[in-house]
């Protein structure tokens, strides 16, 4: 079964990345205010990015290299994958 990294852009400008099964269920809960702590600081504005892999561990391996990059790097990133 798939897993996917995705980004947030939050309603402050920040980005929150995560990885999950089912992307739409899970940004519902952070919309809702039961996803991570971050977004219940920053609430979410809009899904800008995600990436599939075909396990859990690829998938949080590449979450933890999306979340070392700086903020212009995400940018970046989400631009070039369009």
């Amino acid at each position: 079964m798939p897993y996917y990294v995705y980004i947030l852009r939050c309603k402050d400008g920040s980005y929150y990345t995560g990885h999950a099964k089912n992307v739409e269920r899970r940004v519902k809960m952070h919309r809702k205010g039961r996803g991570a702590r971050y977004t219940r600081i920053h609430e979410p504005e809009e899904l800008v990015y995600v990436e599939k892999f075909e396990s859990r561990g690829e998938a949080m391996r590449r979450e933890r290299q999306i979340k070392t990059l700086s903020h212009n790097k995400k940018q970046q990133l989400i631009k070039k994958k369009g």
